[in-house]
């Protein structure tokens, strides 16, 4: 019988395995930031313990940082106490840092797969839920909690229960307009916030092989929000051009060597799954969710759902109390939800490719009387790339605010946040109730609808003439 990539990479790093079931499995690379890495290493100070491999980690402040300036911040006491503690930390245990004023500095989950620090067919451990994003590297990645980010450190290994696994093949061809957030959003909508609970969530068919790297990522980061453990694709030679030339990546016979080695960890044609799903997406639209998760979302040429239709009477509460928290009455047309602030950013949509795809909606455009727009790349080095091409003067000239990188209003652990009652296009990962701002109201959309919704003031089909 075949085995999965996931079969695969596991065996190569399984060290040991204990009584339960349970397997040690070697950390090839570790991500770390200011948020969940203070009280290991306040842990690993009072118990005389050093990181194994500081060359196997790197950190990164992202969560807190200031997206306004450089030059003169604004940073509560909280955020730049977390900030110090991460400075002083990796000085301590000899960890490299990009900090606030590193060249590289950026997010966490963009970082690293564009310095090539994120490889195929390597581990990966961060205390981040949306480690899963490496995964689009055909990496086994997984986000872990604050006592694993210590053992990490401490051993370079992890305690893990191997998954189970679930193949998602998306066949047909996406339309002009649909992206890979919104392919994420449909699947979620489809088998619910619990639906890959327990398992690692493989990607394949025809839409996966044409993606660009960019697009896997976003696919592989938001799936956690599907409950799964992780996701992964198998990479191939768009994986491997990608690759090849980062900063930290393997160079000259090294990288060669490398691909040859990446070549063999495909799962086999006859490997075996706990659950296979198809999806014919061709005729999927740009997805807008209404509610407070990521699974209560809908075409943009549809409808807020009227609660009596929902057959569950638990699942019917929380329809109910979604609606309410968001303001919104049942049966209201997508397209009539206006928006009070657009955020572009976070590990799920920063990149280069996600900035121009709004650049091309908002070009020549300016942003709707009332709203407020803002665009946060996802590193300091996409911020360059994107000034190099011109971008910048795109956004300022349609009414954006350009900021530095950082997490921002995805986590709202600084200033850029809602004000209560405040409705946001945002193209972050998690629409939770208070997620961007005590009594903010979001609606997790792709770039291009982000975009759209900021020039026009409200959602749009963007498939269609509206834009």
């Amino acid at each position: 019988m075949g085995k999965t990539i996931t079969d695969k990479i596991w065996e190569m790093h399984e060290v040991a395995r204990d009584e339960d079931g349970r397997s040690l499995i070697y950390i090839d690379r570790h991500l770390t930031h200011e948020v969940t890495s203070p009280v290991a290493f306040s842990d690993m100070k009072a118990k005389g313990y050093t990181v194994r491999r500081p060359d196997l980690t790197l950190a990164v402040m992202d969560h807190n940082v200031p997206t306004d300036s450089k030059e003169n911040p604004s940073m509560d006491e909280l955020s730049k106490a977390q900030m110090d503690a991460l400075w002083n930390n990796s000085r301590t245990f000899n960890v490299p840092l990009l900090d606030f004023y590193s060249p590289y500095q950026g997010i966490i989950h963009v970082i690293g797969p564009e310095l090539g620090f994120t490889l195929p067919m390597a581990t990966i451990a961060a205390g981040d839920s949306h480690t899963s994003t490496h995964g689009a590297f055909g990496a086994l990645a997984f986000g872990i909690g604050t006592s694993e980010v210590e053992h990490v450190l401490v051993t370079q290994t992890l305690w893990l229960r191997r998954p189970k696994q679930m193949k998602v093949v998306f066949e047909g061809r996406l339309r002009k307009g649909v992206d890979a957030k919104d392919l994420a959003l449909f699947l979620i909508s489809q088998i619910g916030t619990g639906g890959g609970i327990g398992h690692i969530i493989e990607y394949q068919g025809p839409v996966i092989d044409s993606m660009e790297m960019d697009e896997r990522m976003t696919l592989c980061n938001i799936s956690i929000e599907a409950g799964a453990r992780t996701a992964i694709i198998n990479p191939d030679d768009r994986t491997f051009n990608y690759v090849k030339g980062r900063p930290l990546a393997p160079k000259g016979e090294e990288f060669d060597e490398a691909v040859r080695m990446w070549r063999g960890i495909r799962s086999d044609s006859d490997a075996k799954y706990d659950k296979e799903l198809r999806f014919n997406v061709s005729d999927l639209k740009p997805m807008v969710t209404w509610g407070t998760n990521p699974s209560m979302a809908a075409p943009v040429d549809g409808h807020v759902p009227y609660p009596e239709e929902v057959k569950d009477s638990r699942q019917r509460e929380e329809v109910e109390r979604a609606l309410k928290y968001m303001g919104l009455s049942p049966g209201t047309r997508i397209t009539d939800i206006k928006v009070d602030v657009v955020f572009i950013g976070s590990c799920t949509n920063s990149r280069l490719s996600d900035l121009i795809k709004a650049a091309e909606i908002i070009k020549g455009k300016h942003v709707a009387p009332g709203v407020k727009a803002i665009a946060v790349p996802g590193s300091e080095w996409v911020r360059r790339q994107a000034e190099r091409l011109g971008l910048h003067r795109v956004f300022i000239d349609a009414g954006f605010e350009w900021r530095h990188s950082g997490c921002s209003m995805c986590i709202a652990m600084n200033s850029d946040r809602l004000r209560p009652g405040e409705r946001s296009a945002s193209t972050s990962n998690r629409n939770f109730e208070n997620r961007q701002g005590p009594g903010g109201r979001t609606h997790l959309v792709s770039p291009a609808m982000a975009a759209a919704a900021a020039i026009h003031g409200r959602f749009v089909d963007i498939t269609g003439d509206a834009i």
